[in-house]
């Protein structure tokens, strides 16, 4: 690491903490030939994951993007944003957990649909009628009734 005053290439830790939830380590050092105090961050290199869409396309994962189709489904209801976001976190986490690099889009919504299912039913079903693309009414209420028979 060089120092930012001096360009010197050596510099000695005085102090190393955790940054940002454990997402980063914030460390002041010290340069070892000017002996001024500066501060770096190291943060954990991630890989890219890819979403393989249902046409066969791949895009990288957007946390955003899956907390945007959340936010849509929970539109006017009683769902605190904070939840979303516990949500979307937990589904990234899992993916970057696992050992792969590509994952289907349709692995990714059954993940959403079954953390939704457990806070509110209504954006369950909203968010699983734009992910299922329900065609009519009659594959409506077959979802419908799918989790009228989980309920009892």
């Amino acid at each position: 690491m060089r120092c930012p005053f001096c360009s010197y290439s050596e510099s000695k830790v005085i102090d190393s903490r955790p940054a940002e939830e454990g997402a980063t380590i914030r460390r002041r050092r010290e340069c070892l030939s000017c002996s001024k105090r500066f501060t770096t961050y190291e943060v954990m290199e991630r890989l890219p994951l890819l979403i393989i869409k249902k046409d066969g396309s791949r895009q990288i994962f957007q946390k955003e993007k899956l907390l945007n189709g959340m936010v849509r489904a929970c539109e006017k209801r009683p769902v605190q944003m904070i939840k979303l976001e516990r949500i979307a976190d937990d589904i990234e986490q899992e993916i970057q957990s696992s050992l792969e690099r590509e994952i289907p889009s349709k692995k990714v919504g059954e993940m959403v649909m079954d953390r939704l299912k457990d806070i509110d039913e209504v954006a369950y079903v909203r968010f699983a009628s734009v992910y299922r693309q329900f065609k009519d009414i009659n594959t409506f209420m077959d979802e419908l009734n799918k989790l009228l028979k989980e309920k009892l």
